[in-house]
């Protein structure tokens, strides 16, 4: 489940506000892979690293950290992972943050909270 301070730690780092970016029209960014979908099932990890110009490593963790925040899903396909966004939860950031950053209430969290720090999928 990601919390508040996890959602903002994945995007606070440049690298990883460029993934999202790169993941918001795989088609446009990478090219053509031999197993999945661009689109359906996201970019392959290897390509990201490519990409990224960075250590393998380091683009693991980029990537984890994207993933435990709930704004990435990894999809495993032969041997290989897949990444691609998660729109419902990056949809519902900036409500989030509003709620996040108003004066404290004695009113419950909001629904865009809880559902952003469910890890949920949407029904």
């Amino acid at each position: 489940m990601a919390d508040v301070e996890t959602l903002l730690k994945a995007l606070a780092n440049k690298k990883r506000l460029q993934i999202l970016r790169w993941l918001a029209n795989p088609v446009a960014h990478f090219p053509p892979q031999r197993d999945g979908d661009l689109r359906e099932d996201g970019v392959c990890g290897v390509f990201l690293v490519k990409k990224l110009g960075v250590a393998q490593p380091t683009a693991s963790e980029h990537l984890r950290v994207l993933v435990d925040a709930g704004l990435i899903r990894p999809k495993k396909i032969k041997q290989w992972t897949f990444y691609r966004r998660c729109e419902d939860r990056i949809a519902a950031l900036p409500q989030l943050l509003g709620e996040v950053l108003t004066p404290a209430s004695s009113e419950p969290v909001g629904a865009a909270i809880d559902f952003a720090l469910s890890g949920r999928e949407p029904s």
